[in-house]
């Protein structure tokens, strides 16, 4: 008796345009008009996988009818479980820079560490032209475990993945520290709330 799913999404441009407009008032609104589809056809919960949009969700929440999963609370919900006191992100220059995850963290005494300014960049590059379009080079691979790699050297005890699309080149198998893979905290999540667990 697995749970009704129905999905509703608007297009990815529309929030990259306002992602990078830093125009969070129009991805609120872009969430909060999904929102109200999926209530329309009996939707209880709503979630979002996309981490660069994080930003938004209180916005959106203002305007939903219904309650939506946040995943930064998730994400650090779940390393204050393993009692984990500094980790590294990786994602978008939104993410990894921002404050939705680490304002999360924070709240519950975990520290969280960006890349150094040229990864960011690197990461963002690669996340926007090669990931979400289902592409990874092995260069970019190992970039991105190298930055894994350096974040274990600088203390952290676990890395976010920050971006849905990073476990087309990171996984807990060939990562240097342990992940906690945002997509996947989020889903189980969704899935307890909608069985009722």
């Amino acid at each position: 008796m697995y749970p009704r799913v129905t999905v509703h999404n608007e297009p990815l441009g529309k929030y990259i345009e306002a992602v990078h407009a830093e125009d969070w008032h129009t991805v609120g609104e872009l969430l909060a008009r999904s929102a109200k589809h999926l209530a329309a056809t009996g939707a209880e919960i709503a979630i979002c996988p996309d981490n660069a949009v994080l930003h938004g969700m209180h916005l959106a929440e203002a305007e939903s009818p219904i309650p939506w999963l946040k995943t930064a609370d998730l994400v650090a919900d779940s390393i204050a479980t393993q009692e984990q006191s500094c980790v590294g992100i990786i994602g978008t220059r939104m993410v990894t820079t921002g404050s939705a995850f680490q304002t999360a963290l924070g709240v519950r005494g975990i520290r969280l560490l960006a890349p150094d300014e040229a990864d960011v960049g690197r990461l963002d590059a690669i996340i926007f032209s090669e990931l979400v379009y289902g592409h990874c080079r092995e260069s970019s691979q190992r970039e991105v475990l190298r930055v894994i790699s350096e974040f274990a050297g600088r203390g952290c005890e676990g890395v976010i993945l920050g971006c849905s699309e990073a476990p087309l080149m990171v996984t807990a198998e060939n990562s240097p520290a342990p992940v906690y893979d945002s997509t996947a905290i989020l889903a189980e999540a969704a899935l307890a709330a909608a069985c009722g667990a």
